[in-house]
């Protein structure tokens, strides 16, 4: 397999990749299908900031923003059956059942963990510490102004981490469980090992308490744009949006099993920042997952990072001791 080149990056050597906005497949259909499912993003986008915009203070509140994403979650399912990007990332009984699992392992145990130990924890002791009347300039900025920097903040934050986790040994043990997945659907991004799905949720949110709508508003435009990674829908994105936003599209690649495709498109919300970075792809992937698409039980999923730092731990020690043996190697990333 030849692959394409990407910058200095051949992509697509190792397992297929489409490479190129114009080698993307099209939603098959009527004329009004063909709509829906072209401006089906801008205008969920444009309809939520409108709403925390202008919604009176009595429902601009954390409750509503929880109601609205399990119902946009609910209605992201009927459209992956309407929809789908493959018929092979259809959702099954037993996909559903693992992926509720993972869905309340982290609104329970991770958010309890959180709770103590997580970046709201930091962001209150760190505000404690200074004058932040300072920053007072910050809440006289236009609303849509002061949400987009919080998300963009927070997303050069994700970036660093997320790469960071594809190029430092120990923190690729925690997130390489979350690249055996072999399908995408709407809550494949909750699959992961534990400890993976609390780093990867550090964020910034503690330190904008004092703005609660450009908050909520934040996190309608994180959920309107970056909701859409791990669902298997077929859109017509429109070529403007995938230059600026990360897309189904995009984190088809991340997943891939070609070894330059994943290590690309790590940012969460604005695919702008892999461009600025030199880590973006534009193209997709049907075929996905690691070890040539190997499934992982969810057992091995919680302690395969555990066991592999074991593993490689004690190969290491054995090298040092026995630097002339042979048969002791480091498992590959």
């Amino acid at each position: 397999m030849d692959g394409v080149r990407v910058g200095k990056r051949i992509i697509g050597a190792d397992s297929p990749v489409t490479i190129g906005w114009e080698n993307l497949g099209r939603v098959e259909g009527g004329p009004v299908k063909r709509f829906i499912f072209t401006w089906f993003q801008p205008a969920v986008l444009v309809a939520l900031v409108l709403f925390w915009m202008y919604a009176p203070d009595s429902i601009a509140k954390t409750s509503t923003a929880i109601g609205i994403g399990i119902g946009f979650k609910a209605l992201l399912y009927v459209l992956e059956w309407v929809s789908p990007r493959y018929q092979s990332w259809r959702l099954t009984w037993k996909e559903l059942v693992v992926d509720l699992f993972y869905v309340a392992i982290a609104y329970t145990l991770i958010r309890a963990v959180g709770k103590h130990f997580g970046s709201d924890v930091w962001a209150e002791h760190i505000l404690a510490a200074f004058n932040w009347e300072k920053f007072a300039w910050f809440t006289d900025m236009p609303l849509l102004l002061q949400a987009f920097l919080i998300t963009l903040f927070a997303d050069i934050c994700y970036y660093w981490m997320h790469r960071g986790m594809h190029n430092w040994y120990p923190l690729w043990l925690t997130h390489s469980v979350h690249h055996y997945i072999t399908q995408l659907n709407i809550n494949k991004g909750s699959i992961g090992s534990p400890i993976e799905i609390f780093l990867i949720g550090l964020g910034i949110g503690g330190f904008f308490d004092f703005l609660p709508r450009a908050a909520l508003l934040a996190g309608s435009l994180g959920m309107a744009i970056s909701i859409y990674q791990h669902a298997n829908i077929r859109f017509n994105t429109p070529r403007w949006w995938g230059y600026v936003f990360n897309t189904t599209e995009h984190h088809s690649v991340h997943h891939s099993q070609d070894f330059e495709g994943s290590r690309s498109n790590y940012c969460n919300t604005y695919i702008f920042l892999d461009r600025i970075f030199g880590t973006c792809v534009d193209g997709e992937a049907e075929v996905l997952g690691m070890e040539g698409g190997r499934r992982m039980s969810v057992w091995e999923q919680m302690h395969y990072p555990f066991t592999e730092a074991w593993k490689t731990s004690k190969a290491f020690v054995q090298r040092r001791l026995h630097p002339g043996a042979s048969g002791s190697t480091v498992p590959a990333e």
